[in-house]
């Protein structure tokens, strides 16, 4: 049973599901790649230092280590619109959440680089009266979330 489901009221529907972009997983993947191409290059040239066999093993490593974090980071956070609130939860073991009254939202900021425009995905900041909801970065279809916050 996920986040969302846990604490949504029974008059309360959901509206829009926000999800990361699979942009998180880039960064690992390259350099996870970077680490096999050098492993590759080792084996097939036959010469070169023990070493590099080390450093390549390393550079793959943390590569599937930043994937596996982006798709734990992917895998539990939680983004939703309903018809009375903004809610976004993210964590696996430490849990952050943060939830708006659709009746205190000022204002959406949607802030897309030029990948970000080309690829379709985003950040996007909730401000609120008195505070906001901050940090939902890398978030696929950012202007269809935008829409359904706005539109209520």
């Amino acid at each position: 049973m996920s986040y969302l489901d846990k604490i949504l009221q029974p008059d309360e529907t959901v509206i829009a599901i926000g999800r990361m972009h699979w942009i998180v997983y880039v960064r690992g993947a390259v350099v996870a790649l970077l680490g096999l191409a050098g492993l590759i290059m080792r084996f097939t040239d036959g010469a070169g230092e023990l070493a590099l066999d080390g450093l390549a093993w390393t550079v793959i490593v943390y590569g599937l280590y930043d994937l596996a974090r982006a798709w734990i980071e992917a895998w539990t956070t939680e983004i939703a619109v309903t018809n009375r609130r903004v809610i976004h939860k993210r964590g696996l073991i430490r849990r952050e959440t943060g939830e708006m009254n659709m009746d205190k939202v000022e204002s959406v900021v949607v802030d897309q680089s030029i990948p970000g425009r080309m690829l379709n995905y985003g950040s996007i900041v909730v401000r609120g009266t008195g505070a906001g909801i901050e940090g939902l970065h890398h978030i696929a279809d950012p202007l269809q979330l935008r829409s359904a916050i706005v539109v209520r």
